[in-house]
């Protein structure tokens, strides 16, 4: 009897996980194919786009929000994880951060994403192995724009020191070759191993007139901010770059673009994909904002200009490749 008990209790156990799995499947599924049904409210079709969050639950609410505001009347926006995102067919998807594009991408591979909250770097590959079914929002500031904000915080300045490691050096390599149409010159310094860091960036400081920051996490993470940004105050040289995080711990200023602009330009690529079945190529928002850290500059005698002033100067320097107006 303890046998057949037992026996019976081993069936009763498989067969509530077997009842679990596929009611767990059913769930996933009527979640996602609900949602791909379009809705008739009024005789209106809606069409879904699903949204993959990063986890941060402050920021996937904001850009939950900002979304919904920038949204075509007739789109449904619906949450999904990446394993709903394994079921989803022709819909899109928008995904925050390079975490949730990855879990996305390795659930479905078939599935179109639009990656918002990711830099080039990341993305530009993936885009470029699948064009019109992987595209994104860049959520960083052209490198160039980031140059030009340091030009017009230092009108006199003609030297930007560069640091990367070898895997990185790509990321200044556009810029170097656009610099001298502005009145730049840019010398590339290479870190290749830890302990280089602080006597490479040495070197850098000695050369530039300010050292310029790309989004390389190789060379600026916590664990070097502080030491990168010490190294440059010790030596009368500001950091511009590469975001607003590194301005609040020391970087004179950066560029970045507004939450809003991302989420508008979002729409705008889901209204392409609707219409016509692909997204336009990844790209950086049209416009930026800038972050400043005046206590910074009063400690390096510094005049800043009032923000807008300065976004100002840097779109005309643009637009007159180079040609820095006087306001």
């Amino acid at each position: 009897m303890l046998l057949a008990r037992d026996g019976m209790t081993e069936n009763a156990v498989l067969f509530w996980k077997l009842a679990k799995a596929t009611l767990l499947r059913a769930v996933l599924i009527a979640v996602v194919v609900v949602g791909s049904v379009s809705a008739q409210t009024g005789g209106i079709e809606r069409s879904p786009v699903y949204l993959a969050v990063s986890g941060n639950v402050a920021l996937d609410q904001h850009i939950h929000d900002l979304l919904q505001q920038s949204f075509h009347k007739h789109w449904d926006l619906i949450s999904v994880s990446g394993e709903q995102a394994a079921l989803i067919e022709d819909a899109p998807v928008i995904t925050i951060g390079p975490g949730a594009f990855s879990r996305v991408r390795q659930a479905n591979r078939k599935v179109p994403v639009l990656a918002m909250l990711t830099t080039r770097d990341f993305l530009e590959g993936f885009a470029s192995r699948s064009p019109g079914q992987i595209s994104g929002v860049y959520f960083d500031v052209p490198l160039l724009r980031q140059a030009l904000i340091g030009k017009t915080i230092l009108p006199h300045a003609s030297r930007i020191a560069l640091i990367a490691t070898t895997a990185s050096a790509e990321l200044y390599d556009s810029l170097i070759d656009e610099l001298p149409q502005y009145g730049l010159e840019a010398q590339l310094f290479i870190v290749k191993e830890d302990k280089q860091l602080i006597p490479t960036l040495v070197r850098a400081l000695s050369y530039g007139d300010f050292l310029l920051a790309a989004p390389d996490n190789a060379i600026y993470n916590p664990r070097t901010i502080k030491h990168v940004l010490l190294t440059a105050y010790r030596r009368n040289r500001i950091v511009i770059g590469p975001s607003q995080a590194y301005v609040k711990a020391g970087s004179i200023a950066a560029g970045y673009a507004p939450f809003p602009v991302m989420t508008e330009m979002a729409a705008e690529y889901l209204q392409e994909f609707f219409e016509t079945g692909t997204f336009p190529e990844p790209d950086y928002p049209p416009s930026f904002n800038i972050a400043i850290n005046q206590q910074v500059a009063r400690s390096l005698n510094i005049p800043l200009a009032p923000k807008e002033q300065i976004v100002k100067s840097v779109e005309l320097q643009i637009e007159n490749k180079g040609v820095q107006i006087d306001e």
